[in-house]
């Protein structure tokens, strides 16, 4: 190991505003920190060697403020970018806030709700393109329902399938080089949310009429929390030429959203979610949207901050190692993973070929598979002792 995993812009890490300013305030509790300016996150991001800074449209702007107010926050933050070299790597709107979302806002069955909730994405797009935002999240945390009676899911699908449709229009239109990306949730806040998972997503966005401005932006505590392999899910998604973002924090198991730093929480989930992005082709930004623990003070956040991606930085190397190991490629061969890279029947094979072929599947069926020898390998290297 080489000991020093210092980041730098060419990682590309980046932190939501919403993350490193979160002040603590849960369901039984009070904030226990001060609110953070958007201007010094941007500052001390750039200090800790950050890339990029993503945000709401309220984390920057408040909830109802006045043209004047707004436009004062929106030229400091981009006084800030300037200054500092922060890229907006991401942009999104909240539409889960603010009580008028109860219901949610893309698939509210108010009407006038589901028109506000566009307006609202189209003014947050507008400033995206501005500040050259290349990836536009939505999350639909409050699209859903508790009672199976109120909602009637086909209909609220349909609307779900219109505001994405208004949406790409409406950058193609403007001529914004932005693509949209879904993030998939499988429970909380709403009882039962749409699209809650990385499968459910994919087959939405085919149904939409721009489904090449759409793809995904998986969280790794989203997918765990519905107890599946997010390092199987992102891969599935570049499989799709879908993985467009990605949201990178900790979980323990199927409970309520951690959002603890990555690293913590499923360490060995993370090596192989570290191992799919350097490996797998994804060349977005490394985005980390977790929350610092109500423990913590300010300095303490930003010890997080800073602890976010020295963890990806570990696990990147310990991947390289892995890779690279003559013991893992003999293991690999020796697990046969070559033979899945090819074709089952070969080019030009008939079928009858195929079918008048010998096999002995008793002798096959013995033969061991070598996994847990390459399992074991993995494990050294993640416990540092390879």
């Amino acid at each position: 190991m080489t000991g020093d995993y210092t980041p730098t812009r060419e990682d590309r890490f980046s932190f939501g505003l919403w993350t490193v300013g979160w002040q603590g305030v849960d369901v039984f509790g009070h904030a226990v920190r001060p609110p953070l300016d958007p201007v010094e996150t941007v500052h001390k991001l750039a200090e800790l060697g950050a890339y990029g800074v993503s945000f709401h449209d309220d984390d920057l702007i408040p909830f109802g403020a006045d043209e004047a107010t707004r436009e004062k926050l929106i030229s400091r933050f981009k006084t800030a970018l300037s200054e500092t070299g922060l890229v907006c790597s991401m942009a999104t709107t909240n539409l889960f806030q603010h009580p008028i979302f109860k219901d949610g806002g893309f698939t509210a069955n108010d009407r006038s709700v589901r028109r506000f909730a566009i307006r609202k994405v189209l003014r947050n797009l507008d400033l995206a393109a501005e500040l050259g935002a290349p990836t536009y999240v939505l999350w639909g945390g409050r699209e859903g329902a508790e009672s199976g009676a109120a909602k009637d899911v086909k209909a609220a699908l349909d609307r779900y399938k219109e505001a994405l449709d208004i949406l790409c229009s409406y950058v193609i239109e403007r001529g914004y080089n932005i693509r949209f990306a879904l993030e998939p949730k499988p429970n909380e806040p709403r009882g039962d949310i749409l699209l809650p998972t990385i499968g459910h997503a994919l087959a939405f966005i085919n149904t939409l009429e721009h489904p090449e401005l759409v793809g995904l932006n998986p969280e790794i505590g989203h997918e765990e929390m519905a107890g599946l392999n997010f390092a199987h899910g992102i891969t599935q998604a570049l499989w799709h030429g879908k993985l467009f973002h990605v949201d990178l924090n900790g979980q323990t198991g199927p409970r309520f959203d951690q959002d603890l730093r990555f690293g913590a929480g499923n360490l060995r989930g993370a090596f192989w979610t570290v191992d799919a992005l350097e490996n797998g082709g994804y060349t977005g930004p490394r985005h980390f949207d977790y929350k610092p623990p109500r423990t913590e003070d300010i300095e303490g956040v930003w010890v997080t901050a800073a602890a976010c991606m020295r963890n990806y930085l570990i696990l990147k190397e310990k991947v390289a190692a892995f890779r690279s190991d003559p013991a893992v490629i003999e293991a690999l061969e020796a697990a046969r993973l070559h033979e899945l890279a090819q074709p089952t029947l070969g080019e030009g094979e008939s079928l009858d070929a195929l079918r008048a072929e010998e096999f002995d599947p008793d002798a096959a069926a013995a033969r061991g598979l070598a996994y847990e020898a390459l399992d074991q390998l993995a494990l050294e290297h993640l416990l540092g002792v390879r």
